[in-house]
Formats: structure tokens, sequence, C-alpha cells
């Protein structure tokens, strides 16, 4: 059976107290289990509005219908209003995912920060984040984490080599086509390589699972809570059934990092690139 994974990210305070409790909801009605990526740290996404300035990133945000999908507040968090803390605020929250049977996993300390600073953060910026993030989910989990996934699949060199220091068993932080080892670090990369809703749309998406039979590789679809656990709730449940319907087998990512067999993988850098329907280059 072809294998699919749902990669699901938790990006904001809305997306964690909100579109959290609706997915988990969904999924529970057709048993299945995710793999939950978390940010742990302040929601200062009213800071994206500096990026309203470049044309694609404003484009995208209309098409996507940023202001109904997030909501006033959060798009002044940050900014006019206090930036709320997100999962590491929550503990209880956190627990309750990884006690339904999915897979509690890192994704952020400061989302926006990393999506819109990355590439100019010295090595101790980005050890400092990384450190913040994993103690938080040490505090509410009681172990360390097994995998991290970079907000807006974006990692650089500097980011590469100190995710090595966290013990991670795999990564989930591009967009490639499938699975590879990392050169600069050694761990195995699991991409999200089907689009999301807000690049293709539901059909979009639906046609890649239904080309996706074809692939040797295992699939993962990233789905993010401020989204599939909002206004596309619907839209996602649709896309379950179909995946069900054409007969995937849908896994953590954890299930999948367990049977891969790392000699068969590509060893290969960092890429990066434009897909479409993305405002900004990423990780493939």
């Amino acid at each position: 059976m072809p294998e699919l994974a749902l990669k699901i990210d938790i990006d904001t305070y809305k997306g964690f107290k909100e579109g959290l409790p609706v997915l988990l909801k969904t999924l529970g009605e057709y048993g299945l289990k995710a793999s939950f990526f978390i940010t742990f740290g302040p929601d200062r996404s009213g800071l994206a509005v500096i990026q309203l300035l470049r044309p694609r990133f404003f484009m995208k945000m209309l098409k996507s219908d940023a202001p109904g999908t997030y909501g006033i507040e959060t798009a002044l968090y940050g900014t006019l209003l206090k930036a709320p803390m997100i999962a590491s605020a929550y503990p209880d929250s956190v627990m309750q995912i990884i006690e339904l049977g999915h897979e509690a996993a890192c994704h952020a300390w400061d989302h926006r920060l990393w999506q819109d600073w990355l590439f100019i953060l010295s090595p101790k910026s980005i050890h400092e984040w990384f450190k913040k993030m994993v103690d938080a989910f040490i505090r509410t989990t009681a172990k360390a984490p097994e995998a991290f996934g970079a907000p807006g699949w974006m990692m650089n060199e500097a980011s590469l080599k100190e995710a090595t220091a966290w013990g991670f068993k795999y990564l989930s932080c591009t967009r490639a086509e499938s699975p590879f080892i990392c050169q600069e670090n050694g761990i195995m990369e699991i991409p999200s390589n089907l689009p999301c809703i807000e690049e293709v749309g539901t059909a979009g998406v639906i046609a890649s699972l239904e080309k996706g039979m074809e692939s040797k590789a295992p699939l993962v679809l990233p789905v993010h809570t401020e989204i599939e656990g909002g206004a596309f709730n619907k839209d996602f449940e649709k896309i379950l059934l179909k995946a069900l319907a054409l007969g995937y087998s849908i896994k953590r990512l954890d299930e999948i990092a367990a049977g891969i067999d790392r000699k068969t993988l590509e060893v290969r850098s960092l890429k990066m690139g434009l897909l479409p329907g993305r405002a900004f280059k990423c990780c493939i």
C-alpha cells in the first residue's frame, strides 16, 4: 500500500487554540494519526506586515484570504497587541496530542523570527532559538524531541549544523521529492512532497494524491491548523476521504522514518527553489 503521512504545523496562537481541537476531532472521527509540529514561543505574526511590501507575499495573502483565515488579532500580535505564548503556555493541550496517539515534534520557538530573518541570524542566535524550543518541549512532555520541521521549510548551513546538537532522529524541513540524507549533518530528511491547500487548492491536492499513487517514495501532506483546522476543514475531510479511497496507508512521520533504510537514500546538500503558489523560496 502507498504510504501517506500528515505533517500538521502549528504556527500561531489561533491555530493552537482554535484549529488544533478541530483537527484532533476530525482525525479522531476517521481513526487516523498524524504528526504535529509545534511552535512553543511567542506569536509575533503581526511582524509579517513588513512582508506585505513584497508583491508575491501580498498577492498570496489576498488569494488565501489571510484576514479571514488568521483573524485581525493575529495580524496585530507582536505590534499593537502583545505577542501571546503558544504551546508553552498550554502544556495540557500538547499532552493531549500525545495521549491521543499522535506524534509531537518541534516546529519553532519564534516562528516569525525564523521565517523572516533566518539568513541574517548569527550562529549564536540560532543556537538560542533552538535551545528555547527544545527546553520548552522537554518541560512540556518530559522527554526530548525526536524531530524538527523548520518554519516555512527554510534552512541554511548554520541551522543544519545546529540541528546536529539536539539528537533529532529525522528532519522534515524541505519540499524535496523524496527522503534523503543531509550532507551537511548526516540527518535523514523526510520532505513534504505534496502541495498545500493554500498553494494549489483542494482539487490540486487531490490531483497530486492521484498522481502520487505511482510514487515509490512515501508521501507527506503539509497541513496547517490555521487552514485545515479553520475555513478549509471540510476540504481537508474531502482530501482524507480521497486518500483512503485510493488505498493510502496513513501513518505518522516517525513511523515512516522507522521504515526507511538509510543505506538506500541519496546523500545531498541543501537546495533552494521557488515552488508554485509560494511567496518565497524554500528548501527543496
